[in-house]
This record gives structure tokens, sequence and C-alpha cells, in this order.
């Protein structure tokens, strides 16, 4: 059973306000529990409902009147969002509500807007109003911008996730790194000006994260999991808003979820100005952002009419997507030949990356996450013993595994390489049918 529950990093120190949220979460849970029940009756879910909503308006005027007692800078920001979800989202998710009849899939939908929405709302606005104050960029230069707005991501990481973020790229190009969820998010201001945002979850970063916020071990991502993290996505970027003038003006227009397959191609289409990847340690996180709209007319915009469709569409296009997906492996090797010659020996049946040199690898590695590491012995520079020792010294890719490429099998060489505990080695002087042999061979045993 799922279950939300409430905890001491929501409160904000107002009795009268903490006591408002507590309740606010209890009735939420009433409603998540309500359905997961096959049995549940419309009348039960009506109902649910309605306390939820009357209680959320209610707490909302509570709220507005105490930050105008103690004379709230944001007092309209706050105010604002406030207007957006009892004005807008509420009587959109109550319309499909009814136009579904209560389904466990449309109450379902409801629940998890609306614990999206709270979370992010309680973590980061309503936490503003007791204190935290954060200085809005003004006018900084490009390089001085981005580092304000990694700092402003991994705080807001921090927030409302409880993790500590470290940037890993400020060039991420839509590189795989496993199993992800995209939100992207259209926003347009009067003079037609366009930002297009991307937020990027790694698919184990987001199932632990919804899963602790709903106290359940989620397995892999559903309709709950998209619903929630849909709303926090939003929240996350109204917060980041707040900081950015480039998108502190504009208006939210569209809102989509992308495949990695629809992520990739719009980065062969254009690379955004701002593009961050982050590690949480519980996966990777990614943040980018571009002026103009570079998503292709055949990604669907979610709205309220179609929401529950499309929801479930998506997540038969990410099954589909998964079922696709091809071992990675990386292969470093100096040597142009080389490289070409793995790459065309190994192409068809997996999704092959190059580096050039050990340094390059390493950054590949990280961004990549690849299932195999195909590791050139004899580089200059930095040659594959040092570039194994680096790989393993660095925690969140020491388990990657590496086989190594060297073209001197005689017996001190090989007994050289094998000391260092590669996955295995393979000899260049092999034929390409051994090579591709031992490759398959290797994935079959990690794939049991």
């Amino acid at each position: 059973m799922n279950h939300i529950v409430w905890d001491k990093s929501y409160e904000m120190g107002v009795d009268f306000l903490d006591k408002e949220h507590k309740l606010l979460f209890s009735r939420m849970d009433k409603l998540l529990k309500l359905s997961e029940t096959e049995e549940k009756s419309e009348w039960a879910c009506r109902e649910g409902v309605k306390y939820l909503k009357n209680h959320a308006v209610e707490h909302f005027e509570h709220e507005e009147a105490y930050m105008l007692s103690i004379r709230y800078s944001d007092f309209e920001l706050h105010r604002h969002l406030h207007d957006d979800f009892r004005h807008r989202i509420l009587p959109a998710l109550e319309a499909e509500l009814e136009r579904n009849g209560y389904s466990m899939e449309a109450v379902r939908h409801f629940v998890g807007v609306c614990i999206g929405w709270v979370i992010a709302h309680t973590k980061t606005e309503d936490l503003a109003i007791v204190g935290k104050e954060d200085l809005k960029w003004k006018d900084l230069p490009q390089e001085e911008e981005r580092e304000a707005l990694k700092t402003t991501i991994t705080r807001l990481v921090q927030e409302l996730f409880h993790l500590s973020a470290k940037t890993v790229s400020e060039q991420y190009a839509g590189e795989d790194f496993g199993k992800m969820v995209c939100n992207r998010f259209l926003y347009r201001g009067n003079q037609k000006e366009k930002w297009e945002v991307t937020l990027v979850f790694e698919e184990k970063l987001l199932l632990k994260v919804i899963g602790e916020i709903l106290n359940e071990k989620f397995k892999r991502v559903d309709d709950m999991v998209l619903n929630v993290n849909r709303y926090i996505a939003r929240q996350f970027l109204e917060k980041v808003r707040e900081y950015f003038p480039k998108l502190n003006q504009l208006e939210l227009e569209k809102e989509s979820l992308l495949t990695h397959e629809q992520l990739a191609k719009s980065f062969e289409r254009t690379r955004p100005a701002y593009s961050l990847l982050f590690d949480t340690r519980e996966g990777y996180f990614a943040f980018c952002a571009s002026s103009g709209d570079y998503i292709q007319d055949a990604v669907v915009s979610i709205d309220h009419a179609n929401v529950l469709d499309t929801i479930r569409e998506y997540l038969v296009m990410e099954d589909e997507e998964e079922a696709r997906r091809k071992p990675k492996i990386l292969v470093v090797d100096d040597s142009d030949f080389m490289r070409t010659r793995i790459v065309r020996l190994l192409a068809q049946d997996y999704d092959v990356i190059e580096a050039d040199s050990s340094i390059a690898a390493i950054k590949k590695i990280v961004v990549n996450q690849p299932g195999l590491v195909l590791l050139d012995y004899e580089m200059p520079v930095c040659d594959g013993r040092q570039a194994l020792e680096m790989i393993r010294s660095e925690k969140d890719i020491a388990d990657i595994p590496v086989m190594f490429l060297t073209g001197r099998g005689d017996r001190e060489s090989v007994k050289n390489v094998m000391a260092l505990k590669p996955a295995g080695y393979l000899l260049k002087t092999m034929t390409d049918d051994v090579i591709k042999g031992v490759i398959d061979q290797f994935f079959e045993k990690e794939n049991g």
C-alpha cells in the first residue's frame, strides 16, 4: 500500500500552519489508500476529493492571512502559486474525474498531482515564509550565471530530495546514462520569446525519491510515479525561475514527457545553452535549458483532456524503448583504425561509444555508464594500467567491468594484464569472430 507520511522536514515552525499541513497530508494519504482499493465506491472517492479540496483552499486562505500579518515580501508570488492550484489545476482535475467516472486511474492521477504539488510547494515556498532568503540573479555574466544556476539546483535537490548533488558535466549532451524519465516544459513570453527546459531523472533516483514520499518500494515507473514526479518537476522549475531572469517573466505553455530517443533527437538539432548533469549518489539528474522550441510536433503535449491517455502511451513507449536498448560498450584506444574496427564489428548488437585517451574515457564512463569498457593497454601518456587504477579509485564507476585490448600476447605481458583483475583481455591479433564471441559470452553471462 502506498503511504505518504508527514515528517519534520516539512515543518515551518508556525504551529497552526504546521497542523494544517499535517491534516493536508492525512487527507492525501487517505485518498491515496482509497485509490488502491478495487472495491472503492464513487461516492467515497467524491467525498475524499471534496474534503481534500476544501481543506487545501481553506489552508491557502489562512496561510495568506499569516503572510500579510508578517508583511512577507514575496506574498504576491506565493498567492499566485496558490491561485494557480485552486483556480486552474484543481478544477481541471475535477473535470477529469467526472469525465472518467472517478475511475481508479483518474483518482490515482488526481492524488499523484496533489502529492507532487504539495510536497514541492511545502519544501520550497512554504519554508521560505519563515526566513529562507536567497539572492536573485541580476545581470550576471554567463559563467557566473551558470555557477549560480548550479548552486540553486544543488540547494533545491537537497531541500526537496534530501540528497547531496555534485556536478558531473556542464556540457551534458543527452547521453544515455540508463533508464530515465524526461520532463520537458516550454515557456513563452509576451514578445513571443520561448525557452525550452528539460529535467531528466534517472529511473532509480526517481523511484527512490517518490518511494520515500509514498513509503513504498517501487520496482518500476508507473502512472503514480509519473504523476507525482510531474508536479514535483513543475514546482522545482517554479523555484528555479525565481532566480533565473531568462525564465522568470515567461509563462508555462506546454508540458511533455520525452523518451530518451526523443531527447537525443532534440540534442541533434541544438545544444542547450545550459545543460548540467548532476550525480546525487542515488542516480543522475540533468537540467537542460535553451531559447527556442526544438521538439518536433510528433511529441504530444500533456493537457487536462488527454493526460491519462498520454501517460499510458508514454509508459508503453518507454517499455518499447527499453526492449530496443542495446548493451553499451565504451572502446578506448588511441588508434583510429582499432576503434573503427571494433565499432564496425559491434555496432549491430551493441551501443558503442568511443574515446581516444584514458582521460576522455573517464568522463565518458561517468556520463554514459557503459556495461563494459574495452581498454587499450598500450596508450601513450596514461596507459591501460593507470586508466584502470583511475576507474577503480572512483566510487561511482569502480565496479564497471573493464576488458583489456592488447597487441602483446607474450606470457609476461598477459601476466601483467591479468594481475589487474580485469573482466578479461582480448588480443588485437584475434580474428573479428573471436573478439565478438568473447564479448557476446560476457554479456550472456552478465544477463544470467
